[in-house]
């Protein structure tokens, strides 16, 4: 009983301080994205939400940035990011950068190619598609990292 009631105050306390932890290591994510573009504000204020701190430059050409970061045209949305070395693309949750930076696999980066209804910035009324985030290496290779329906 004690074991279990400790893992739960654990689990409660580092999840609720979560967001703090990324504040006070200085991690900061530097998202590039349209001037026009909504969602892409409705997903920065995501990660905000979410205790990151959010660099934003808008361009209007995004070509050059996905290129160099290596993304493929199947990994493409709307939107690139850069957060401790990695590449993030697309409508990616919050709770999968944290997870990314935490378990800090050797990848790329993360993708949510396209733009799902229902993912982060991506609010279409009560409409959730299922998506994936992809883990992609440097030669583009993927594999699901995580999975929503």
């Amino acid at each position: 009983m004690k074991t279990v009631t400790l893992a739960t105050l654990l689990a409660t306390t580092l999840g609720a301080s979560t967001p703090l932890l990324a504040d006070d290591a200085g991690r900061g994510i530097h998202v590039y994205k349209s001037p026009s573009c909504g969602c892409c504000t409705d997903w920065v204020r995501h990660l905000q939400d979410h205790g990151f701190k959010v660099t934003v430059s808008e361009t209007g050409n995004l070509n050059p940035i996905k290129a160099g970061a290596g993304l493929t045209p199947a990994l493409a949305s709307c939107h690139t990011a850069f957060i401790d070395g990695y590449v993030i693309e697309g409508h990616v949750p919050a709770t999968d950068i944290r997870r990314l930076i935490t378990e800090a696999p050797k990848a790329r980066g993360l993708s949510v190619p396209g733009m799902p209804a229902g993912s982060p910035g991506m609010t279409m009324g009560g409409r959730q598609d299922p998506y994936q985030v992809l883990l992609f290496n440097d030669a583009g290779q993927t594999r699901v990292f995580a999975e929503y329906r």
